[in-house]
């Protein structure tokens, strides 16, 4: 582990309502490592923005915390209550199909897997809450894909080596109109993509002011998605995925 980053964050648990500001005076008696070190070590949270310096001269260095750590908990408040308020209906998918259901969404350019409800199928797909993956890959996240400002997805695109799972290089082209058809059709369906085998559909979630935010995201093996029960599937997650959103506001 980086014992200087680890030094660095450790500062920040000197600051409290009590003690909202500090001086490098006091921080570095209370952390006990040379002024020096104190100093650079705090110029770095700083720079990253999770310190705030309000006063900067020869004798008097002071701080406070930064608006990073705002934004970052701002980002942690609403993924809690994205999951809190789809854990429920999530389960009562996975409980109506018997397949494993996923709440995904972007973050710093990628797709972040942030619930899961698992079927009971002794066959199931290995997947992680926490999971990271290229937006342009699986049905979740390239509905996210298709749903961001037109902007927003051609800078990614263009920044990106497209590789599949296998690690054989994609169609820019071929990925520009599979999210046009998910634009016209209001949801994804992904084969294979992610793993092999396996099929994906996802549909958008909104939030009060019509943004996605999130894409449920139901997979499994192809066997069975195949006919009828393909339909059964998208419908379900179509309806649960606009129950999420009304219960988040939209309208």
């Amino acid at each position: 582990m980086n014992q200087s980053i680890i030094k660095a964050l450790s500062l920040l648990d000197f600051f409290s309502e009590e003690r909202p500001e500090l001086s490098l005076k006091e921080i570095t008696e209370l952390v006990q490592l040379p002024k020096p070190t104190v100093y650079r070590l705090l110029s770095s949270l700083e720079y990253c923005g999770f310190l705030t310096k309000t006063r900067d001269s020869d004798y008097d260095k002071r701080y406070r915390l930064g608006l990073k750590l705002m934004e970052l908990g701002q980002l942690v408040s609403d993924q809690l209550e994205l999951r809190k308020i789809s854990l429920p209906f999530m389960k009562e998918l996975a409980n109506d199909i018997n397949e494993v259901v996923h709440l995904v969404i972007v973050h710093q350019d990628e797709a972040v897997y942030i619930e899961k409800v698992e079927s009971t199928h002794a066959l199931r797909l290995y997947t992680r809450i926490g999971k990271r993956s290229p937006l342009y890959l699986g049905s979740g996240p390239k509905l996210l894909l298709a749903y961001l400002s037109d902007e927003k997805r051609k800078a990614i695109i263009e920044k990106t080596t497209l590789q599949d799972f296998k690690k054989d290089l994609l169609s820019k082209d071929r990925l520009m109109m599979e999210i046009e058809e998910i634009q016209r059709n209001g949801f994804s369906v992904s084969y294979g993509e992610q793993d092999e085998g396996t099929i994906g559909i996802s549909f958008p979630i909104y939030n009060y002011y019509g943004e996605v935010i999130a894409s449920l995201a139901v997979s499994g093996p192809y066997y069975r998605f195949e006919g009828r029960n393909l339909e059964n599937i998208k419908d379900k997650t179509r309806i649960i995925s606009k129950k999420i959103s009304s219960e988040l506001g939209h309208r």
